[in-house]
């Protein structure tokens, strides 16, 4: 394969990969439903590519030698949208030159202000906390978030697999800071919304615990 083009099942890897992080390959091929052997065949064709390295599982207190598991590389990123990334990094540069710091932070907050609009329209006729987180995850992965909605303890987990504008987020940290404010005026103001993982934190992907205030 080249750099830039996978097969569809090295692409099921790659997106197996990205959702739920590193994996062994026995496992994979469980998920995937073909052989380990056919497996391997892609994930040593992805590691030539640059697209997928190993690392040994962690198995503290356990015996015997250290399970290989495959996880994505940087590189892999190009396989998943970055909502243009160059010139959303281009035009942060540019506002912050000529309308300075302040100019910026009214940019973000009219963007704020439509998202939370798009949002509350689309949530509206919800009656319930589970099919209001529903009805964000499908528009986070209609955005390229790759979305998905997991049942907590005391409520729900919104977990992001991917961002879509990372470059744009480190150029210009306020668009993350206005997502939990999107997130809180969509959902409304019975609910408590905590983001537990963030990718520009050092972690594999964006969590936020959402769940009722207790009155």
């Amino acid at each position: 394969m080249t750099d830039t083009t996978a097969t569809p099942a090295q692409r099921a890897i790659l997106d197996h990969l990205k959702r739920n992080g590193p994996a062994e390959a026995a496992g994979l091929a469980d998920e995937l439903g073909v052989t380990t052997m056919a497996v391997r065949q892609h994930l040593n064709a992805l590691e030539e590519a640059g697209l997928v390295c190993t690392e040994d599982a962690d198995r503290s207190g356990m015996r015997g030698r250290p399970s290989r598991q495959w996880k994505l590389t940087p590189k892999a990123d190009t396989y998943f949208s970055d909502a243009h990334a160059d010139l959303s990094v281009e035009l942060i540069a540019n506002v912050r030159d000529v309308f300075g710091e302040q100019g910026l932070t009214r940019l973000i907050a009219k963007r704020t202000s439509q998202q939370i609009s798009a949002y509350r329209s689309d949530l509206a006729s919800a009656t319930s906390l589970r099919e209001r987180v529903r009805r964000l995850v499908k528009l986070r992965t209609d955005a390229g978030y790759l979305a998905e909605m997991q049942v907590a303890p005391d409520g729900f987990l919104l977990i992001e697999n991917h961002c879509p504008i990372c470059r744009a987020a480190r150029a210009c940290t306020g668009l993350c800071r206005q997502e939990l404010e999107v997130f809180q005026a969509a959902l409304g103001r019975d609910v408590l919304i905590e983001r537990t993982e963030h990718i520009l934190a050092g972690s594999r992907r964006c969590a936020y615990h959402i769940r009722q205030k207790v009155v």
